[in-house]
């Protein structure tokens, strides 16, 4: 594939980005319900008074407020995670800048002029004379390893300094967040101990009552739910419903009834005198059915963030099986459906999500070998013959070769992101922003291995198993494949990161599905309750992979670098005009996504120095050898160092901010407001009705405090009445 071809390709995709984008212009701009899609903000900030002939003509606005919104802007509206993700793709900007521009001073005209060749006129010059391929054995490569410490060094600093800022623009957004959140002051109580004599709700109560009696508040019960549940529910509502309304026109006898033949209430009556006769008067059929939907899981709430912090950290019993604690997520993050799974099935859960991750990635090697195999014209001709005379075509072997092979990929990526969603519910994490983080971490070693590892080594190599032959050899065997491939990645870069952010400024599909509902459905519902949230399990992944392949291809391959500087850039503005437009933030992840950043990174780094080393003693230059080594390990180093640095502040917040916020609240009197939002913050269902049935159940306090007897079952808990001091609790 020579210059001329990958610009007409690049060319392609910059007229069908400016289609779109255009598009995009004139729709964003309509008064009518077409446009509902994009979000409830564009549908407020647009313009109404506008004539018809502006409505038609493109307009860069949307651009230029992208462009111009600060980072509060971002903070307010799409939360932290929206902030990292920007960040993001600033320091690739930033990086790849400084990577561009050395290696356009450095490494190119080394690449170019490394062998006695005569030269053709650059349009019609083959890729591979510009990668490293093109310099012969016996060079110095000082020009490559110079360029390979310039980019680490300048990655390094600002893998620094973005870590530091992101972790303190964390501290500060929890410290003045203008509402207090209610996750500060809740524990997720999982690995409850069941008891034949009393309710879940007795067996929490009990518990923190007498082991946290100075700072235990009150709890709220997890309810079963879900799709067979909320069945059963309905089928529960529903009979009581026709009881009810037989009961309004029937009335008590011991006969039947005239009108509808059946039998009357009366067995109510019964079951009442015999309930009374056994004492059983105050354990009604509500406590009954209460307590059968219960689950072995409750939030219980502190008094202050501190108390919540130390009871979530520190191991209740003995047997870490029960009593298992953990800090509660945000009311809006909650996922109720994963909460009622029994934590001894959670180490299951997670052996079997790694083992089905691992065999759809092995399933998914079919895909990515016939993508590679449309590289190879040879082995097209023999499997197709009547294809010859068109593959013989310039035009046609071009595209084939360079196009069509990643435009295949990107296509049977599109199933990935969903099916690791699926793998990360399963896994049974308790957050949405949890599980969409598991998923991150799926889609991006998938991503990372099938588009890269699985079509470098494809062919000969995988075949022969020698990449697993030896450790040794795998820069050497890295050196020989990565520089092959950097048409393929190049290609790969126009194809699934220009494309997509052309389908992502349209929203395609849930434009398609808008169009569908109002104009085939007739329906006219403008209602929020569909609208997106961002989706950083396949976006995060997608700005990493890129960043991957730039690490890795600029000094093999630097053609690759203008193309990775323009997804960037496009991308800068088309995510900032999604987060402030288009997708609704529902609840805030905490910034948890740049430790992956950074980790990934980090990672980048020391890859590309691999094979850089193995591309160094293949060339035979033993000086920029010796030189790579010590630049591996300061990497490393310097990696261990931010881990130490700066992540404990992405897992837990510091103590001094959570007592200074208590005291702070203190003073202000808020405390009590506080405690009353508690209850209503974590209820898991929506109606009026059963917000009431969340927590009024088993509302009744004892006076007295019985300490658990028995913390492995939970089944002797009643069976001694020992007397211990009152605890009075205040709100």
């Amino acid at each position: 594939m020579d210059i001329a071809a990958l610009l007409a390709s690049a060319g392609i995709n910059v007229l069908l980005c400016a289609v779109l984008f255009s598009l995009y212009s004139i729709l964003r701009k309509q008064p009518s319900n077409a446009n509902v899609y994009f979000g409830r903000r564009l549908a407020s900030r647009r313009d109404k008074h506008v004539d018809l002939l502006e409505r038609f003509v493109p307009s860069p606005t949307w651009v230029m407020k992208a462009w111009e919104t600060t980072q509060d802007e971002i903070l307010d509206i799409g939360g932290m995670d929206a902030v990292v993700f920007s960040r993001m793709l600033v320091f690739s900007i930033r990086v790849f800048t400084i990577a561009a521009v050395i290696c356009t001073i450095l490494v190119l005209p080394a690449n170019y002029y490394g062998r006695d060749r005569i030269h053709k006129d650059i349009p019609f010059e083959s890729l591979e004379v510009f990668t490293i391929e093109n310099v012969q054995e016996g060079s110095r490569l000082w020009a490559h390893c110079l360029a390979l410490y310039i980019i680490t060094l300048a990655a390094c600093t600002l893998l620094y300094f973005e870590f530091k800022n992101v972790a303190n623009l964390r501290l500060v957004h929890i410290i003045g967040a203008s509402a207090p959140n209610p996750s500060h002051f809740a524990i997720l109580v999982r690995g409850i101990p069941w008891s034949s004599e009393e309710s879940y709700y007795d067996t929490v109560k009990k518990f923190f009552s007498y082991y946290h009696a100075s700072a235990y508040l009150s709890h709220q019960m997890v309810y079963k739910s879900g799709t067979v549940q909320k069945m059963k529910d309905d089928a529960e509502l529903m009979y009581k419903m026709l009881g009810d309304s037989l009961g309004k026109t029937c009335k008590p006898s011991f006969s039947q009834c005239c009108f509808c033949g059946g039998p009357t209430n009366s067995f109510k009556k019964i079951s009442n005198e015999i309930d009374s006769i056994n004492g059983r008067t105050g354990y009604t059929d509500r406590h009954i059915d209460g307590r059968k939907k219960e689950c072995a899981a409750a939030f219980v709430f502190f008094k202050n963030r501190y108390a919540a912090l130390m009871a979530a950290q520190n191991l209740q019993t003995s047997n870490p099986m029960l009593w298992v604690t953990d800090l509660a997520p945000e009311p809006n993050d909650v996922y109720w459906t994963n909460l009622c799974i029994p934590y001894r099935q959670l180490w299951v859960r997670k052996i079997a999500t790694v083992v089905a991750s691992g065999t759809f990635m092995l399933v998914f090697l079919i895909p990515v070998t016939f993508a590679q195999g449309l590289t190879q014209l040879d082995k097209l001709e023999k499997m197709f013959p009547f294809l010859t005379e068109i593959l013989q075509m310039k035009f046609m072997s071009e595209v084939v070769i360079g196009y069509l092979p990643s435009a295949i990929l990107v296509l049977f990526l599109c199933a990935v992101p969903p099916v690791m969603m699926l793998f990360s519910a399963v896994e049974g994490s308790i957050s949405r922003s949890g599980r969409k983080k598991s998923a991150c971490y799926k889609v991006l070693y998938f991503t990372i291995w099938n588009v890269f590892f699985v079509n470098v080594f494809a062919g000969s190599v995988i075949s022969q198993l020698s990449v697993f032959s030896s450790i040794t050899e795998l820069p050497a065997q890295l050196a020989k494949a990565v520089p092959a491939q950097a048409t393929y990645f190049t290609t790969y870069v126009l194809s699934s990161g220009w494309a997509s952010l052309a389908c992502e400024i349209m929203q395609l599909f849930p434009l398609f599905c808008n169009l569908f509902q109002r104009f085939v459905l007739r329906s006219g519902d403008d209602s929020n309750d569909g609208a997106l949230s961002f989706p950083y399990h396949t976006e995060v992944p997608r700005v990493l992979l890129f960043g991957f392949l730039g690490f890795s291809c600029s000094i093999l391959a630097p053609l690759i670098l203008p193309f990775l500087l323009f997804y960037f850039f496009l991308a800068y503005l088309v995510y900032r005009n999604q987060i402030l437009n288009v997708y609704v933030t529902r609840y805030d992840g905490g910034g948890q996504y740049w430790p992956i950043a950074h980790n990934t990174a980090v990672f980048s780094l020391i890859f590309a120095q691999v094979i850089a080393l193995g591309v160094f003693g293949l060339k035979q230059s033993t000086v920029a050898s010796g030189f790579t080594i010590p630049l591996l390990l300061g990497t490393l180093l310097f990696h261990q160092y931010c881990r130490e640095r700066f992540l404990p502040v992405f897992r837990n917040t510091a103590t001094q901010v959570l007592i200074d916020m208590d005291k702070r609240d203190e003073r202000c009197g808020r405390m009590k407001d506080i405690y009353n939002q508690l209850h209503t913050a974590y209820c898991q269902f929506s109606s009026d009705s059963s917000k009431s049935e969340c927590f009024s159940c088993h509302h009744k306090e004892s006076t007295r405090v019985h300490p658990p007897e028995d913390l492995e079952t939970g089944k002797e808990n009643n069976n001694k009445d020992m007397s211990w001091p009152p605890v009075h609790r205040s709100s």
